[in-house]
């Protein structure tokens, strides 16, 4: 049964929704933001950043607190780090939440959240992230759902592994690398079938993006595996050099990120972007290929990317 109260959780007003085996922590004095996110006696999978932050071009102090966020790419100074610095109004949903932000008045945009479990109890967290845009001119842009974790786990990043052609003569993946990345960092693994990322880091940032036809990212903590799902649609354009998944880590949190198709949206209208989270917990690690397939034959659900209607 989904449970769902009001709730001081890390300095936010908070409404916490949960199962038996899951809660979350949905900010209402800011947002939209997950801040928490833990199994039943757990710790917070999620980093918090109380003291991160970036002064915005207008005065406005964009803060990153922490937790899972919607931004909107490309990244732009004017409009992915337009502050949330707002309160939220939030309406209960079926197993659930609504949490929708004021109209962002220099871009004419509004980011919301649906936020749900399922019923049965089970370590399953769906969400819809949208988007629309409520100004008087067109905007280019795509849906950008970024989860900040802990340090200390090691992010796991599946690459493709279907053929380009019939006899395997032809490139069937790619890496997009930003100009502060050291593709050789001892930290990163990039093995034939998966590229890890251990984040222990004392230095950085690394990040690296893709696409990802595989439509899941994980993240091995303490004996627990977060996997976030989303589709990957082949026929779609993406933005950062055509990267529907990335992972950014530095010293202070790993991150792992999908991204919704380039997308042109008129006055009026609204995109919609989907991610399922699974929580899996009682795992070992050996930082092995070998142990991550044998996780995918175990919970063969999380190579199935999850589109809600």
């Amino acid at each position: 049964m989904v449970s769902i109260e009001k709730e001081s959780y890390a300095g936010f007003d908070c409404v916490r929704v949960s199962n038996d085996v899951i809660s979350l922590w949905i900010t209402k004095s800011i947002g939209p933001r997950i801040i928490g996110l833990s199994l039943k006696g757990g710790e917070n999978l999620f980093a918090l950043l109380p003291d991160a932050q970036y002064t915005h071009q207008n005065g406005d102090v964009y803060y990153f607190r922490g937790g899972h966020r919607l931004w909107v790419a490309p990244e732009e100074v004017s409009t992915t780090y337009y502050p949330d610095n707002q309160p939220v109004s939030v309406t209960q949903i079926e197993n659930g939440i609504e949490v929708i932000q004021p109209e962002e008045n220099s871009t004419g945009l509004q980011k919301s959240m649906k936020i749900s479990l399922p019923d049965d109890d089970q370590a399953v967290v769906r969400i819809e992230h949208r988007i629309e845009n409520l100004g008087t001119t067109t905007a280019a842009l795509a849906a950008w759902a970024i989860s900040q974790l802990r340090p200390g786990g090691v992010g796991i990043l599946p690459m493709n592994m279907e053929l380009a052609d019939e006899h395997g003569l032809l490139p069937n993946r790619q890496l997009a690398l930003w100009p502060y990345t050291y593709p050789g960092h001892p930290l990163v693994s990039l093995g034939k079938r998966y590229l890890m990322v251990t984040a222990a880091f004392d230095d950085g940032p690394f990040k690296v993006g893709f696409p990802n036809p595989r439509g899941w990212l994980g993240y091995l903590l303490e004996g627990t595996l977060f996997v976030k799902q989303a589709k990957y649609d082949p026929q779609a354009l993406y933005y950062d050099l055509n990267s529907s998944s990335e992972c950014y880590c530095g010293p202070m949190f790993l991150e792992l990120e999908t991204l919704g198709p380039k997308t042109v949206l008129k006055p009026g209208e609204h995109l919609i972007h989907y991610e399922t989270w699974r929580l899996y917990e009682d795992m070992e690690y050996d930082a092995d290929e070998d142990y991550v397939d044998g996780l995918l034959s175990k919970y063969p659900e999380i190579e199935l990317a999850i589109q809600m209607d």
